[in-house]
């Protein structure tokens, strides 16, 4: 097994960084009209899964921080969901481009409430 030493490391990280770019490679093609309402907000929330991410992997040494911020990271993920769920609707993208992309999304929240659940396996402590 991988050491884990930055968040770059955590696969949720890696998941949840892909997810987001391919959140933006398909929002490339939606309307123009859609430009400052449902693509920049499915491109808020995606980023931000693994932003979150990140901000929990600095904050480890302090348990209940830690938790929010996957916690934050949780919740942002599934409003992404919910916009690609408003994005099937609208008919800007394909039952199996949304398929396939909220099921990664399903993963990264399972991993995450995983994370929540047993914080003390990540954290440090200072000396």
């Amino acid at each position: 097994m991988e050491e884990i030493r930055k968040h770059k490391d955590l696969r949720v990280f890696k998941l949840s960084f892909e997810a987001g770019m391919e959140v933006f490679r398909m929002t490339k093609s939606f309307p123009k009209e859609e430009t400052y309402s449902l693509k920049d907000q499915i491109r808020r929330s995606s980023r931000s899964v693994s932003g979150n991410i990140a901000e929990a992997w600095r904050k480890r040494i302090y348990p209940k921080s830690f938790v929010s911020k996957l916690n934050d990271s949780e919740g942002e993920a599934a409003e992404t969901q919910v916009w690609l769920d408003y994005a099937l609707e609208c008919e800007y993208i394909e039952k199996s481009e949304h398929e396939a992309l909220y099921d990664k999304y399903e993963h990264i929240i399972a991993m995450l409430v995983n994370m929540q659940s047993n914080p003390e396996k990540w954290s440090i402590t200072r000396k």
